[in-house]
């Protein structure tokens, strides 16, 4: 019925029950489906010249919906002015990067209406926030966790589209798949890589995008909270001792042989001290012994 409304233009119920054989009531049925799924609409018929009495007879038209369900060109339409472009910049490499340019401007006015939406939620919700918005444009995304692996590989989300609008274009030229990378990237403020894409033959358009660790609070306060470039010092004391990697305990063979140093020095110190006391004693005694004889009478 729909595509008897396309090949005569609006059409009303008994016109239809004419072409198509069939009962005006089963006509109306079938209508009446077709007006509440959006793909017909009913309008009141043109009148040319002078009209009869009684009500204008209702017809039923194509809506733009209805004819999204033909045979549309829109893709070849689409692919022949990127080809244009990148001929008329001079083909090659000055043609590929034509076309990216072209793709980066088209994704910008998105990539505005995307940046709004998730100002609005804190960054740990960014890629489900990226998620819906996709949806609104149609890629029917979703956002899912991502453990890490066995192998070492960091957790994080994947941004999943279902759908994408330009999959037969962007098999022609990737510079499309690019371009929306670039600006996942951006919005997401963290790299982000493509896993697969519709373009390329999967069947989901999969982004993984990394976790970020939250600044701790030793990170702000400028502590010794530590980074990912700059471990935390776990001894208290700003340092480590010589030989020994940071949150390892010190070697004690340095404490018990500076212990042992101490010691024998200390010893060393008290022996020579001990030693000299004797020798003065000695010679004070040598000195007073001849007096003490002189002043003796003789047996």
């Amino acid at each position: 019925m729909a595509r008897s409304i396309l090949d005569h233009g609006p059409s009303t119920a008994a016109e239809l029950a004419l072409r198509l054989k069939l009962t005006q009531a089963a006509v109306r049925r079938h209508l009446d489906s077709l007006v509440s799924e959006g793909v017909v609409e009913p309008r009141a018929k043109r009148v040319y010249g002078s009209r009869g009495r009684g009500r204008p007879a209702k017809v039923f038209a194509l809506t733009d919906c209805g004819r999204d369900a033909f045979d549309q060109d829109y893709d070849r339409l689409a692919a022949d002015a990127l080809r244009w472009i990148a001929r008329t910049a001079g083909g090659g490499e000055r043609g590929d990067a034509a076309v990216a340019d072209f793709a980066r401007a088209r994704v910008a006015e998105q990539a505005e209406q995307y940046r709004r939406a998730l100002e609005r939620v804190p960054p740990e919700e960014r890629t489900r926030a990226l998620a819906e918005a996709l949806t609104e444009d149609g890629y029917a995304a979703t956002a899912r966790s991502a453990p890490a692996s066995i192998g070492g590989t960091p957790g994080g989300e994947q941004l999943c589209q279902h759908h994408c609008p330009v999959a037969h274009t962007a098999e022609q030229f990737p510079q499309l798949c690019e371009a929306e990378t670039e600006v996942f990237s951006r919005l997401l403020g963290t790299h982000v890589q493509r896993l697969a894409t519709i373009a390329h033959g999967d069947g989901v358009c999969t982004t993984f995008v990394p976790q970020t660790r939250p600044p701790s609070a030793g990170d702000r306060s400028g502590g010794a909270g530590g980074s990912p470039s700059r471990p935390r010092d776990v001894t208290g004391t700003g340092g480590t001792a010589a030989g020994t990697t940071a949150g390892e305990p010190p070697d004690h063979k340095s404490d018990t042989k500076n212990t042992s140093k101490t010691t024998n020095k200390t010893g060393h110190t008290s022996s020579t001290g001990h030693t000299r006391n004797n020798r003065k004693t000695e010679a004070s005694n040598a000195t007073t012994a001849p007096a003490n004889t002189a002043g003796r009478n003789p047996a």
